[in-house]
């Protein structure tokens, strides 16, 4: 290559540089405000998500306070008194649709198969109907109807157990029952009134309750 090549070659490089940074200059905000509202998204989207897993879980808590009162009435008058938004509202008033005391089973029905609701409305409505099943609901009935309830890291994972328990105990399979009673008074995830209904029923059962 000859001097003067080379020196043309330096020459159109200096002159792209020129180009690139005059091109920086001038648009690189449109770069940099791009990635910023890239990032800037992301993070709305991942404090959005937060927020509603934390308003979730919050209603969850209140809902299994509620739950874990032993007196009807004041247990449906604390669930009415949950704060609720949007679905909540539609899922509470149906949970306690039908009377004071008594959820009505085709609302509770319409929640668990409900697809579009979250799970955790739905494991709701499959607890409530496994606790007001009767006698003419088999073992298995119970166990289909509350497998995905008992799943664990669900919210109500600890009164889908009780609610086992009790089906077993309606299906004459006693030591069953007080095999996953004595487990639930060991659960950390029980809460004191769940174990206070455990252990009332082992004894009465005739059985002496693990220590915690």
């Amino acid at each position: 290559m000859s001097d003067t090549d080379s020196f043309i070659d330096e020459v159109s490089e200096e002159v792209r540089r020129d180009k690139l940074y005059t091109a920086m200059r001038r648009y690189g905000w449109i770069a940099v405000v791009a990635v910023v509202a890239v990032v800037g998204a992301a993070a709305y989207n991942e404090w959005r998500k937060a927020n509603e897993r934390t308003a979730a879980q919050a209603f969850g808590d209140a809902i299994l306070a509620a739950e874990g009162i032993e007196d009807p009435q004041e247990r449906n008058a604390a669930l009415n008194g949950i704060a609720r938004e949007g679905e909540q509202s539609a899922v509470l008033n149906l949970l306690v649709a039908g009377g004071e005391t008594t959820p009505s089973s085709e609302a509770l029905k319409q929640i668990a198969a409900d697809a579009s609701l979250p799970d955790h409305f739905r494991h709701l409505a499959m607890l409530r109907l496994a606790q007001a099943q009767d006698q003419t609901a088999t073992l298995d009935d119970v166990r289909t109807l509350l497998a995905p309830v008992v799943v664990a890291g669900g919210p109500y994972r600890v009164l889908g157990e009780e609610a086992l328990a009790l089906a077993e105990l309606r299906a004459g399979d006693q030591d069953a029952a007080v095999t996953r009673l004595q487990a639930l008074l060991l659960d950390d995830e029980a809460s004191q009134a769940l174990r206070r209904r455990a252990t009332q029923l082992i004894v009465a059962l005739g059985g002496t309750p693990e220590a915690s």
